[in-house]
């Protein structure tokens, strides 16, 4: 039940351990249990003010109005209160690696190193070791909220929650079962989306993946940019959207810009080094991102193509904020010390493929990371789908899930305690239900 490495004092628990463990799991923490919603007393309206104390008071009425349009958009700007909630659940005990905000608006589309088109978790902003429950609930009472938000049928909508959290525990345990490579290079590409994609659906795929690959730096400088009286691209100011800085935040991001540059591979820091920054501005992203610092660059090359890296502030991860599990999967490695090195390392062991240009800083007293702006980033609009393509779309969210779980140790101790019957998704999905009415009332209270 032991593997013994080359030092017999190195040592590992086999698969089938960590499964039995996980099995026996179930006699403490039951599905029952699972299954069950415990509410929570807590004041919505207080917790979202505390969260804006640290946020761009200039830009509040504009998260408020984003939150407003619909219980879904509130869900989504919500993940602190839910991890709060969560925290007062039932967890089996067992950390992983998670995303800490897996709703379905928060996958999509990008552009991996080779330039192939992938679909994956594209948010990592709360990724922090913690119950592997939370990311699976908080994916289903999405699937539920943003289905009724539809208007589909009670069925449809019961069916789409059910698939997302049976395709999860099918597709761990397929995973678990592969090579430790097979399983680290296991991803979902364009391919992949249109083989799987009912007839139906299959053109309107093929729109979504026709529009991401026209997003790139290059449409950036086009749509977004003019040239300035010496001859530099530099943004159109579109406030409160996009604006630019006084001179010395400007000068700020400069210095900042050259400390991100040693956090990168020297591959992206010499590329970086045949580039000038040429012009920085404020942009407003999001639901829940709003009012956090969020600033975009122009870089310019030598023969005049440009590159455009977003900024994006990192502050403590809801997870680690309410995580009542001690231990992480990567051990005395702590990259919450430095959130964005947080984000940017987790999102490395979440994602099949990540941004070679992911790199971060420290820059008054605030943690950021670096990332490409809309390197063929693309999303599928929900309303634009049949109920079909609604569940072809919530299935993948469930595979890629599983996937973003299956790189941690403890995956084989999920998938004991989840098992092979329907029993667990029956669970999950009940609980799901169950939450998703409280959102239903918490955003009531937070638009009164």
């Amino acid at each position: 039940m032991i593997l013994y490495g080359f030092n017999p004092n190195q040592m590992i628990p086999t698969a089938q351990a960590l499964r039995q463990k996980g099995k026996a799991a179930r006699a403490v923490v039951s599905f029952a249990d699972q299954s069950t919603f415990i509410p929570v007393d807590r004041d919505v309206n207080a917790m979202i003010d505390e969260q804006n104390r640290t946020r761009l008071p200039e830009l509040l009425e504009l998260r408020r109005e984003r939150m407003s349009a619909s219980p879904f958009t509130f869900y989504r700007g919500t993940a602190l209160i839910m991890a709060h909630d969560l925290s007062h659940q039932a967890i089996t005990g067992a950390p992983l690696i998670i995303c800490g905000d897996a709703h379905i608006n928060n996958f999509g589309l990008y552009a991996s190193p080779e330039r192939r088109l992938v679909f994956d978790l594209n948010d990592f902003d709360e990724a922090a070791p913690g119950p592997w429950e939370w990311d699976l609930k908080r994916l289903v009472t999405s699937i539920i909220l943003c289905g009724e938000d539809l208007g589909l049928r009670d069925d449809q909508v019961k069916e789409a929650a059910t698939k997302a959290a049976l395709h999860y525990r099918y597709e761990l345990r397929k995973l678990l079962e592969a090579s430790s490579l097979k399983r680290y290079y296991s991803s979902i590409g364009e391919t992949d989306i249109l083989d799987s994609a009912s007839p139906k659906n299959k053109e309107t795929y093929k729109k979504v993946i026709k529009k991401a690959k026209s997003r790139s730096s290059a449409q950036v400088i086009s749509k977004m940019t003019q040239n300035d009286a010496y001859g530099r691209r530099v943004f159109s100011e579109n406030p409160p959207v996009l604006t630019h800085l006084d001179a010395a935040l400007a000068g700020d991001v400069q210095t900042a810009f050259e400390a991100y540059k040693q956090t990168v591979r020297p591959d992206i820091a010499l590329l970086l080094s045949q580039h000038l920054l040429t012009d920085v501005a404020r942009r407003v992203v999001g639901v829940g991102s709003v009012g956090t610092r969020c600033y975009l660059l122009v870089l310019t090359c030598e023969n005049a193509s440009h590159l455009v890296l977003q900024i994006k502030e990192a502050s403590q991860s809801v997870v680690s904020r309410y995580n009542p599990i001690v231990g992480s999967p990567l051990g005395n490695l702590n990259p919450e010390k430095n959130n964005g090195r947080r984000v940017t390392t987790y999102q490395q062991i979440l994602q099949a493929y990540s941004d070679p240009f992911l790199g971060h800083f420290q820059a008054n007293g605030r943690d950021f990371y670096v990332r490409q702006f809309r390197d063929m980033k693309g999303s599928f609009e929900m309303n634009e789908l049949t109920s079909q393509g609604f569940l072809d779309y919530v299935e993948g969210c469930g595979l890629l899930l599983a996937r973003a779980h299956a790189q941690s140790p403890n995956a084989n101790y999920v998938a004991g305690y989840m098992g092979k019957s329907d029993a667990f998704e029956k669970a999950i999905v009940k609980w799901c239900y169950h939450y998703s009415r409280q959102v239903y009332q918490d955003y009531e209270k937070f638009v009164r």
